[in-house]
């Protein structure tokens, strides 16, 4: 199975809130930036991954993968995430704005009568979507491989972060409903909503999302991405010349 995989990334200047104060606001944007530009990379390295779709409002974060701009209506993970899977299934559906009838895009059905969160893309292919988290700076592409493989087993399934509460994948095979509900406590409604957990102690890259000092000091120890080194290097180097 192929897939297609949509990370939402919220734009460096205003993300990772909770590096600070450990971190100054610099810092802290370029540490966001790097860690997007790792998860993308490491997607992209997936021998299973078609398509990389990069939700958000700044381009260059793409670094080769598609990139779709947020929707100009609802902002926020849950909006960003429901639009890049209307995208990914149908090419251009906007998830998030309403209709000029006030229904909802991402459920009402398409002008020849399909269900949007199953239509095909335009060119006839059916999509098995995942969505991933854009702060894995440790994730490997043998990692998401790994995951893929087991979740294709599953008409949907997700993975649990280190944590235990969050999520950092969810999945979808192809012609299932898709409608992951990340954020906190979301590893709890993912099972109440039928998603298949799926084991993945052995992957540290795929499990630790990064939001504070303590997170990023434990993904150091098991090795991240070249941005997220290069980054970490260049704010040692300042420290210690500061």
């Amino acid at each position: 199975m192929r897939w297609t995989v949509v990370i939402p990334v919220k734009a460096p200047a205003s993300g990772k809130s909770r590096l600070v104060p450990g971190v100054t606001d610099a810092a802290r944007a370029a540490l966001a930036r790097a860690f997007a530009l790792d998860t993308i990379a490491a997607a992209r390295a997936a021998r299973s991954v078609e398509r990389v779709i990069v939700v958000g409002d700044d381009p260059d974060l793409a670094d080769g993968a598609e990139f779709l701009a947020e929707s100009p209506g609802e902002r926020g993970l849950l909006p960003a995430i429901r639009h890049g899977i209307a995208y990914a299934r149908t090419g251009s559906r906007d998830a998030t704005a309403p209709l000029p009838d006030g229904r909802d895009a991402a459920t009402a059905p398409l002008p020849d009568g399909r269900d949007a969160a199953t239509a095909p893309l335009p060119d006839g292919r059916d999509a098995a979507v995942a969505v991933l988290l854009g702060d894995l700076p440790a994730l490997t592409a043998d990692e998401l491989d790994s995951a893929l493989e087991a979740a294709s087993r599953h008409p949907l399934a997700f993975v649990r972060d280190a944590d235990g509460t969050g999520t950092t994948l969810a999945t979808a095979a192809v012609g299932v409903a898709f409608d992951p509900q990340f954020g906190p406590g979301s590893a709890a409604r993912h099972a109440a909503a039928g998603f298949v957990e799926l084991e993945a102690s052995g992957a540290p890259g795929l499990t630790r999302d990064v939001d504070t000092v303590d997170g990023l000091e434990t993904v150091l120890h098991h090795g991240v991405g070249d941005h997220t080194a290069d980054v970490v290097a260049h704010l040692a180097d300042r420290k210690g010349t500061a």
